[in-house]
C-alpha cells in the first residue's frame, strides 16, 4: 500500500517493546511497506506533554515513523498539528517486524535526534544503554546498536539523513 493508493487506509497497532515488556502500544496508519521499509502515520501517543528540554512533544503532534525490516533503528518525524517540522527522534531497535496489523519493535535504549533544520544533533540514552546490560546478554546485538548509532549520527551530521525518508 502507498500514501497515495485507492485502497482504504490499513491501521495498525505500533508495539515498543523494552526489556521484554511492552512499553507503550499505539494505532497508526500504514502508509506504506515495500517488504523492507514501512512509514505509518501516529498522533503523540504520550501522557501529557515530555518536554526534553530541546524539544516538546505534546497533544497534537503528528509522527510519521519509518521502519526497517533490515536496520536496527526507526526514524521518527515529529510536526507540530499545524504542520511545522519540529524535528527527527531516533530509536536505536532490533530490526521491526509486522505481522498482520501489529508492527513490533524492540528499544535497545540508544537513541539520537536531529533538529528541523539539522543544527543540533545529539545522542541520548548511552547511560541507559550501559546499565540495560544488552553487551553481556547479547554482544552481537549489542555491537549493531552502537553501529546503528554511529550510522544514523553519521547520515544526520551531513546530507544523506532526509533520503532515508523518501
Amino acid at each position: 500500500m502507498s500514501v497515495n493508493s485507492a485502497e482504504p487506509p490499513i491501521e495498525v497497532d505500533v508495539i515498543l517493546v523494552k526489556a521484554g515488556r511492552t512499553k507503550i502500544r499505539y494505532p497508526a496508519t500504514l502508509l506504506h511497506d515495500d517488504g523492507t521499509r514501512l512509514a505509518v502515520r501516529a498522533p503523540w501517543a504520550g501522557d501529557g506533554v515530555h518536554d526534553f528540554g530541546f524539544v516538546r512533544f505534546e497533544a497534537g503532534d503528528v509522527f510519521t515513523e519509518y521502519y526497517w525490516r533490515d536496520r536496527w533503528y526507526s526514524v521518527k518525524e515529529v510536526r507540530t498539528a499545524a504542520g511545522v517540522l519540529k524535528g527527527w527522534y531516533c530509536d536505536i531497535t532490533r530490526p521491526a517486524v509486522r505481522t498482520g496489523t501489529e508492527l513490533v519493535v524492540e528499544d535497545l535504549d540508544l537513541d539520537l535526534w536531529r533538529s528541523a533544520e539539522g543544527t543540533d544533533v545529539r545522542r541520548l540514552d548511552e547511560d541507559e544503554f550501559a546499565e540495560s546490560g544488552l553487551a553481556d546478554r547479547d554482544p552481537e546485538a549489542a555491537a549493531a546498536a552502537v553501529a546503528a548509532l554511529e550510522e544514523l549520527e553519521r547520515l544526520a551530521r551531513g546530507d544523506g539523513f532526509t533520503g532515508l525518508l523518501e
